[in-house]
């Protein structure tokens, strides 16, 4: 938790957009999810112990073809390689998070996946699609920052928890792959380590890393580990408006097992998110971000976005 001063209640919320909205979405997967890292500061309000609740939006349309680092045509994919159409992904997850002391606080996401894929399959002539609609993986996190006086190094361990379905199908009967279920059927373990500071008068920045890995298989399929970066940097001169840069990287091992893609999974990503926060009141703040790639390397053939777009709300009670 984090010692800023009372005057500052909006920079927590603008900060609180980074973090693990991406989590529910770490599989080899590498350009399925959002990058944005807004978890770690949930635990900032370390002097209002208390519950904080977080509502976020993101969407991710999934539309362009690559392979490498390159954009590539549907007829760049060999026949016996899956060639994927669209997909289009609206999450919304609600965060939970109580604040018990300066040390610890503890967080429970629920996230509500709504998705539409399309396919031509290996043989790039049977169209076929796919909707589905539930709840994820939800995420149990634990942080703990009381290493500092000042409470800006911190660490988070947790869990990933099996609660989204994975059986879901196409419109054909078809089984739906499983790197675009709603749930992964497995247990995941994730642990990282953040920090920030002030950098100058009305400047701060922020740093943190975190590594996510699948602890079991489940009906023949684990996603692969992923390991994600973020840099942010926000200015805090204004009275009820904080502007924000972050910088989002993630690096995603292949999916594993029988039920895996494993050749088309699993990347390396960079991301440039621009955002803004809102203070609307002294207890509710709203924000903005959107993420640009800046560098995209991604095995075999895969979707990948040209921009996702989150929003959100942040309350404390």
């Amino acid at each position: 938790m984090y010692s800023f001063p009372v005057s500052t209640p909006r920079i927590v919320s603008a900060l609180m957009l980074i973090g693990l909205a991406s989590i529910p979405q770490a599989r080899g997967c590498a350009s399925c999810g959002c990058l944005l890292d807004r978890e770690w500061i949930v635990q900032s309000f370390a002097g209002e112990p208390g519950l904080q609740m977080d509502l976020v939006y993101t969407f991710i349309d999934q539309n362009q073809l690559r392979s490498g680092t390159g954009r590539i045509s549907a007829s760049d994919v060999p026949a016996g390689q899956e060639l994927e159409a669209y997909t289009r992904s609206d999450i919304f997850t609600l965060d939970l998070n109580y604040v018990f002391n300066a040390d610890w606080s503890v967080m429970l996401q629920v996230p509500y996946m709504i998705r539409d894929h399309a396919t031509w399959g290996v043989d790039h002539h049977s169209y076929d699609t796919s909707e589905t609609s539930s709840i994820s993986d939800m995420n149990l996190i634990v942080s703990y920052q009381g290493f500092t006086a000042k409470h800006n190094l911190g660490v988070k361990f947790g869990i990933s928890l099996p609660t989204g379905p994975f059986d879901e199908s196409f419109h054909s009967g078809a089984a739906l792959d499983r790197g675009l279920q709603p749930g992964t059927g497995t247990t995941g373990l994730f642990v990282g380590m953040y920090y920030h500071d002030s950098l100058a008068k009305d400047w701060g920045y922020f740093g943190q890393s975190t590594l996510h890995a699948a602890l079991n298989y489940r009906a023949d399929y684990k996603p692969g580990t992923s390991q994600d970066f973020s840099l942010g940097l926000r200015y805090t001169g204004f009275e009820r408006v904080t502007p924000q840069l972050q910088v989002n990287a993630r690096i995603a091992g292949r999916d594993q097992g029988d039920q895996a893609d494993s050749l088309d999974s699993g990347g390396s990503l960079v991301y440039l998110s621009p955002g803004v926060t809102i203070e609307l009141t002294k207890k509710i703040d709203t924000y903005v971000f959107v993420q640009i790639p800046l560098y995209q390397n991604l095995y075999g053939y895969q979707l990948a976005p040209t921009w996702i777009l989150s929003a959100g709300i942040h309350a404390a009670f």
